[in-house]
């Protein structure tokens, strides 16, 4: 594997005791200022060079062949498109179409899939590429799979879509958060009513069901049959809720919407953290989750509707780790992350794509609000 370099390495320091109180938080570049856009670079530069198949045209882990997963192919080409925005280098547009095409092939000749939650996470990716691109292909393959995700939701526990099409009785945060966004955004971009419709839906009964309103947890799923609801709460449930709400206050201007995602993104930061980094979650698909908290934390924070005193508690919490990231979990050789963002992998082969991704998720998130002025 090629390997990459990197010129900038950065150092933290933590001035304050107070574990709970980001606003304690005193970040240091000890001599040592991160180019977060070189880093970005070089982080995502990776992501192609080591996990994606130039054969197949999809990614893989580096050490696994042509081994074919559905749902990392999201986010993969969701980092694609970050680095794109950030950059408007058309190197990161060639790989688009040849994505389109791979996974469509290796997800057995479509979009479709079993998983409720993860058709979402595709549908997702392919309306950010026709937003960056204004390539129709990848509007109408969203707007295909958004029907089929359609028929996951039934009356059972009173409502919600399930998480695969193979039960109808297990009601999920992951299967329902997911949703809601996508919604929204189809509404926001093409005015169709009944998109919006749906959003309210869904997010209402996520809300009503799995959301604890005096703590903003989001409970992870509801077995209808029985009525036990599990009280497991995760990373990847909490971003996809605040990420809801971002997009229903975006399109009703509802402050409650807004409330909503600031307290699910507070108890996160509270509750889902050790020594203010956040937890590490554990390996294969859990190794995505924290990168997806991210991705919707970075939306919060750059909407205009939050006020600058919470606004400034998330940046500093996202600078955070991205600093600590990058300076202790980062192996500088092939610039390659595992899912504890406190420990550099040694070898190429101890890392996996779901936690590439995830990392990417954060360097190109810090890129992104250091590029628009958050990072001071």
């Amino acid at each position: 594997m090629k390997k990459l370099f990197i010129i900038y390495i950065a150092s933290i320091a933590l001035l304050s005791s107070c574990s709970d109180n980001y606003n304690n938080i005193v970040i240091s570049n000890d001599g040592y200022a991160i180019d977060w856009n070189a880093a970005a670079d070089s982080s995502t530069a990776s992501l192609i060079t080591n996990f994606w198949n130039p054969t197949t045209h999809y990614f893989n882990d580096a050490t696994s062949g042509s081994n074919f997963q559905y749902w990392p192919q999201a986010h993969g080409l969701d980092v694609l498109v970050d680095a794109y925005l950030r950059t408007n280098d058309a190197k990161y547009k060639t790989y688009f179409d040849q994505w389109y095409t791979g996974v469509q092939v290796g997800n057995g000749g479509s979009f479709l899939n079993y998983f409720y939650d993860d058709m979402e996470w595709n549908a997702l990716a392919l309306l950010r590429t026709y937003t960056a691109t204004k390539d129709d292909k990848f509007k109408t393959a969203a707007q295909t799979v958004w029907t089929d995700i359609q028929t996951g939701w039934n009356s059972n526990g009173g409502g919600g879509i399930s998480w695969n099409k193979g039960s109808l009785w297990s009601k999920n945060a992951c299967s329902n958060g997911p949703a809601c966004i996508l919604a929204a955004r189809l509404y926001e971009q093409f005015g169709n009513v009944s998109d919006k419709d749906w959003a309210l839906k869904i997010y209402n009964w996520e809300k009503s069901t799995l959301f604890d309103p005096s703590t903003g947890a989001i409970n992870d799923n509801l077995n209808a049959q029985t009525g036990v609801i599990s009280n497991y709460t995760s990373t990847y449930n909490q971003g996809t809720f605040i990420g809801s709400a971002v997009e229903l206050y975006n399109i009703t201007n509802d402050k409650s919407y807004l409330n909503d995602a600031i307290k699910a993104a507070n108890y996160t930061i509270n509750n889902l953290t050790s020594n203010r980094i956040l937890n590490t979650e554990g390996t294969g698909d859990l190794a995505l989750f924290k990168g997806i908290f991210i991705r919707y934390l970075t939306e919060l924070i750059q909407n205009p509707g939050l006020d600058s005193a919470t606004k400034e508690h998330f940046v500093l919490f996202l600078k955070y780790n991205a600093n600590e990231l990058w300076r202790s979990g980062t192996n500088k050789q092939y610039v390659t992350f595992t899912s504890d963002w406190t420990t550099a992998p040694y070898f190429l082969s101890d890392t996996e794509l779901k936690a590439q991704e995830s990392g990417c998720m954060l360097i190109e998130a810090a890129a992104l609000l250091d590029k628009a002025g958050y990072f001071k």
